[in-house]
């Protein structure tokens, strides 16, 4: 579930953002649909908790991510968002299964390797578990980085642009792919977009519009 009233971020360069309000029930999906600049990106990134809420209340899960110390934020945020960046963030020196291993770290978790080969095999990359990054193709990667975002069952997953690289066939496979694993962990969808194919295919969820001088 995720709440927003009278959202703001101020930004570094003192411009203040200011969202329209939103309720998406534990479950649905939201399209954060708008041009590059209209505050997609920064609104994922308040709903993570990686960016301060300046004004009005923005609920998450059940909790308010304004009112967490950074500590505690980021401990929340590795057990309750999945996050899909644009840019997937994984790293080169590490292994596919060591990217996902992170996860637990980062979470206050001990190690559950299980849990790697499970989340990995469902979603068809369990056999590039000991490769590195520079050994995937681009959709590997984007599998990877999903797996990752994954695998302690958030319930709520973040997609910043996913679409923006693919081809029409490798965009409607993305899609099904986090809508399906959405729903399979009972999770609150975001996809934050400027893609018109996303928005056609996702035709059924709730869509948040934002303006390029929001």
């Amino acid at each position: 579930m995720i709440r927003t009233q009278a959202l703001v971020c101020r930004l570094a360069d003192g411009k203040a953002l200011r969202f329209a309000d939103v309720e998406v029930p534990q479950g649905g999906t939201l399209l954060l649909r708008g041009p590059s600049g209209s505050g997609k990106s920064t609104w994922l990134a308040l709903a993570a908790g990686l960016l301060s809420v300046s004004g009005g209340d923005m609920v998450v899960a059940g909790q308010a991510v304004g009112a967490l110390a950074p500590a505690a934020c980021d401990a929340w945020r590795a057990r309750t968002i999945g996050f899909l960046p644009q840019r997937l963030l994984l790293s080169e020196a590490l292994t596919v299964a060591g990217n996902l291993e992170l996860v637990f770290f980062a979470a206050g978790l001990p190690q559950d390797p299980v849990a790697v080969r499970h989340t990995l095999d469902a979603l068809g990359v369990a056999h590039l578990a000991a490769r590195r990054l520079a050994q995937l193709s681009g959709g590997e990667a984007q599998r990877v980085a999903l797996a990752r975002a994954l695998l302690l069952r958030p319930r709520v997953i973040l997609a910043d642009e996913p679409t923006a690289s693919l081809d029409d066939a490798a965009c409607a496979a993305a899609l099904a792919l986090l809508r399906e694993r959405a729903q399979a962990a009972g999770a609150t969808l975001v996809i934050a977009t400027h893609d018109a194919r996303v928005l056609q295919a996702l035709a059924d969820a709730q869509v948040l519009a934002m303006e390029a001088d929001a």
